[in-house]
């Protein structure tokens, strides 16, 4: 999280949003790095009050609301008092201060909240789009919702082309819909960070290569395809080991897999670890991999942990399912595969690790290039600034 210090711009914006730091969690990232650039004490954040929230706010230039947001599974629908809460204080806060827009997380609760408070208030709405809300929100009543949402805002903040395209399929004007991808903070993800010593705690010597995947641990991220990769890899001579960051429900199933491999010792799960250290194990790897695959309805939206990776001087691989070809240009900046089959995993990560040649390297080098370039946080903010100035000039 980036330090306090006075924003670029003075916007007078109302956002609702249940996810913002200390939450943890990319969207979490995403609204705090923009908005803390976007606007002053201007900006209002309606958020849930969460464990750290008071540290956290001392640094904030925005003016944050915490809000108990409770939900009480004896209520039909349980969201119920969490609609109420948002719409009750956003109301309170358009009232009471200039603001220019209201701005909203998600699509539910948010965004209905927010078209809601849009229409008493007479203020654009903006609502961002995910891709995996639409994809595994199916309930009937949460389709009408969000479909009602999506309609009636002004704009609609895509994350992805996948998205985008998701959105248009449900009845989406396409010159409502705009594209802005996730940021990275490029301070803190940067090319040149030692992590040599974090290879050493895994017994990884300075010749062997180091695969890294990070992420929430369940079955659509594709870390158990790259940990049955391994022995096959060593098979075609690479000394190579895969280290994995996360928490989540496959910890067992994981751990399993491990025991299971013909090279237990190659494949580290690490678990938790502390936001200070995972530049630095970025800059241990030398390769990220998240072959991302569909689980049912479940799909990868963007993933904002390849461009952590890419700003770290490193190549990724990606599966090609969701808006991951956003995220990672295939043969340009790493590549997309199929997530579903270990041997395209395979195929895919011994050319990138290929020691014989330059492509994984120069993979690397243009992921650099275009994550300082094109993803640092000020870019972000500047084309979300950009879209939403027109939108007061078209109103």
């Amino acid at each position: 999280m980036s330090t306090f210090s006075a924003p670029a711009h003075d916007r007078r914006y109302l956002v609702i949003t249940e996810l913002f730091q200390p939450t943890k969690g990319g969207t979490a990232v995403w609204f705090d790095e923009v908005y803390r650039r976007l606007g002053g004490s201007g900006t209002h954040i309606l958020t849930a009050d969460v464990p750290g929230a008071a540290e956290h706010d001392l640094t904030s230039p925005n003016t944050i609301h915490r809000l108990g947001l409770k939900r009480y599974s004896w209520i039909r629908p349980e969201s119920l008092p969490v609609y109420i809460e948002f719409f009750v204080k956003a109301l309170s806060v358009g009232l009471r201060h200039p603001i220019e827009q209201i701005h909203a997380g998600r699509v539910l609760p948010e965004g209905l909240v927010a078209v809601r408070a849009g229409r008493l208030l007479r203020k654009p709405v903006v609502i961002y789009a995910h891709g995996e809300e639409i994809t595994t929100w199916r309930q009937p009543r949460r389709v009408k919702g969000m479909r009602e949402a999506y309609r009636s805002a002004d704009l609609v903040i895509a994350n992805s082309d996948f998205t985008r395209d998701l959105l248009l399929e449900m009845g989406v004007r396409p010159d409502r819909v705009f594209i802005i991808n996730p940021g990275v903070d490029t301070e803190r993800f940067r090319p040149g960070l030692d992590g040599s010593h974090l290879r050493a705690s895994l017994g990884v010597g300075p010749q062997a290569r180091l695969i890294l995947s990070v992420g929430r641990l369940s079955r659509r991220k594709g870390f158990d395809h790259v940990m049955q990769a391994i022995p096959e890899l060593v098979r075609r001579g690479l000394d190579v080991h895969h280290a994995v960051i996360g928490k989540g429900e496959d910890a067992d199933y994981l751990s399993g897999i491990r025991a299971a491999s013909a090279t237990p010792e190659r494949i580290h799960l690490l678990g938790g670890i502390s936001a200070e250290d995972l530049p630095l194990w970025y800059a241990a790897s030398d390769l990220f991999a998240m072959p991302n695959r569909d689980v049912g309805a479940d799909t990868e939206g963007f993933g904002m942990v390849y461009i952590e990776a890419a700003a770290c001087g490193r190549a990724s691989l990606a599966g090609n399912t969701g808006g991951t070809g956003s995220a990672v240009l295939d043969n340009e900046t790493g590549l997309r595969c199929d997530g579903n089959s270990v041997a395209d995993i395979t195929d895919a990560l011994f050319r990138l690790l290929d020691p014989g040649s330059r492509f994984g390297a120069e993979c690397a080098a243009r992921a650099q290039t275009r994550a300082h370039a094109e993803f640092s946080w000020q870019a972000v903010m500047n084309r979300t600034l950009d879209r939403c100035s027109r939108l007061e000039r078209r109103g």
